[in-house]
């Protein structure tokens, strides 16, 4: 009857990683530079849980007894997508990046995508999603062309208006993309992006969004997990970012929703793993550059806190990590390397100090020792150091 949750905080990075500046990304310090914007922070659960002895923040104290082993991890992988982040996570680390477009793509991938789709394409450039629609998206109103862009990650983007084009049609665009794009063109999330409203105030639909994800290529957790017969079950897009393999999930438009359903789950779940992604410190926040909807998240994040871990039951591992970091206080509004916190909560988990992890694979690592599972490809397990 074990269970295990592991919760991905969406672009909550702790700190630039050691090759930060390889990637454009020196300075970025998503908890540590919304801490130092807001005048510090006001985290009563994560406090005493050992947030604040992870490293120095501002407003969060070093407690002397934390409640949860505490530490952060480096990533390994090649990239700082979303997939290869939950994909080392889950103990495959990606050693080649995935391909990325910063001047756009070329115009016969494009004409190709025209072809297979029955319209014409708008954009095709690097560019904030809020702000490709306030450029195109009267245009693309008038003549029903499709919207293509993508940013410093490996995407190809697809917007389309709901009144313009059928959610359906959108879907299967993108499907279509995804097919089309393999080999020297395989990015790593094809994404479909819904919107409404009128031109000046258009409105992303967050809650019928798709990413379509290239599948893993080796063997996850998630395989080893189902291989043993043991329950998986997904909060938010995780089954997108594994391309549905040996993972289903209810998707989660925001943090709240994610909650939810976490706290559901911790009530009625009786075995296996929950695998979540908590979506808005990305997707609302971070790649906005809005430091105080970050802020507000962080604060919306200890509260349910308080609420879920009376939850967590005795035999319980409950993890706290993220995929990459998204620091809204710098000019970028990508995704940014950097480490990830390291949160191990349960009521036989002695708070150990669990220190720099060498990669983001040691805690799938550890979910896998937990479960008895064969090892992963990738990971040191620290059950025994949070155990013993």
């Amino acid at each position: 009857m074990k269970r295990a949750f592991l919760i991905v905080l969406d672009g909550l990075g702790i700190g630039e990683a050691t090759d930060a500046a390889a990637y454009g990304d020196a300075g970025s310090d998503t908890l540590g530079n919304v801490a130092r914007a807001v005048g510090g922070l006001a985290l009563p659960v994560l406090e005493g849980l050992g947030l604040g002895r992870i490293r120095p923040l501002a407003g969060v104290r070093a407690v002397e007894r934390p409640r949860a082993a505490f530490g952060r991890a480096q990533p390994a992988s090649a990239g700082k997508d979303s997939t290869t982040g939950h994909w080392e996570l889950c103990g495959l680390v990606v050693s080649e990046p995935f391909p990325t477009y910063p001047q756009g793509f070329p115009p016969s991938v494009l004409d190709a995508f025209s072809r297979l789709t029955g319209r014409g394409w708008l954009g095709n450039r690097a560019a904030s999603g809020t702000q490709i629609l306030d450029d195109l998206g009267a245009e693309h109103l008038a003549g029903g062309k499709w919207i293509v862009y993508t940013s410093a990650d490996s995407v190809f983007q697809v917007a389309a208006h709901e009144g313009v084009v059928p959610l359906e049609e959108l879907y299967a665009a993108c499907a279509a993309a995804r097919a089309m794009l393999q080999g020297e063109h395989g990015v790593s999330r094809v994404i479909a992006r819904p919107f409404t409203g009128a031109p000046g105030a258009f409105v992303r639909d967050s809650a019928h969004r798709r990413d379509y994800s290239v599948p893993p290529t080796g063997p996850t957790l998630l395989d080893r997990l189902a291989d043993a017969g043991i329950p998986r079950r997904g909060v938010g897009k995780v089954d997108d970012l594994f391309a549905g393999r040996n993972i289903a999930s209810t998707h989660t438009p925001t943090n709240a929703d994610a909650y939810r359903l976490l706290g559901e789950a911790l009530a009625g779940v009786d075995s296996g793993l929950v695998f979540a992604n908590v979506i808005e410190f990305d997707q609302s926040w971070g790649h906005r550059n809005d430091v105080a909807g970050f802020h507000a998240g962080l604060l919306e994040l200890d509260a349910a806190l308080g609420s879920l871990l009376p939850l967590v039951r005795e035999e319980d591992l409950f993890i706290l990590t993220a995929d990459h970091g998204n620091d809204p206080t710098t000019p970028s509004t990508d995704h940014s390397r950097e480490m990830v916190p390291a949160l191990v909560y349960g009521p036989r988990v002695r708070p150990a100090d669990l220190g720099t992890r060498r990669s983001f694979a040691d805690l799938g690592q550890t979910v896998a020792d937990y479960f008895r599972v064969p090892a992963l490809g990738a990971g040191t397990s620290f059950l025994g150091a949070i155990t013993a």
